[in-house]
């Protein structure tokens, strides 16, 4: 089965968020890296609404079937080099690193 990963901040579940997310589980074994609260901050100048803790029970009550998991907070690309991802799948507002 292949595995796919996204990433994001996952403030607040909303119908953009499960779309990814109902989206890469049609691709596959689902690996959700919720962005740690330090790293939202840095990101987008703005701590986010809720703590990691909550946005990443909100994604586990959700969508059982994942496999959500707090980002690094030093390195991004931690989280794909311990999933070795076959899919990486991005939304909208996010580009890939330089």
């Amino acid at each position: 089965m292949m595995r796919v990963l996204i990433f994001g901040t996952f403030d607040h579940l909303h119908l953009g968020h499960r779309f990814v997310i109902e989206e890469a589980m049609r691709r596959g074994e689902t690996f959700v890296v919720v962005a740690r609260d330090e790293t939202v901050q840095r990101i987008k100048g703005k701590p986010p609404h809720q703590p990691q803790g909550e946005r990443l029970q909100a994604i586990r009550d959700a969508y059982p079937p994942v496999h959500p998991i707090l980002g690094d907070p030093e390195d991004y690309l931690t989280p794909v080099r311990e999933v070795h991802p076959d899919l990486i799948l991005l939304g909208y507002d996010q580009k890939p690193p330089p």
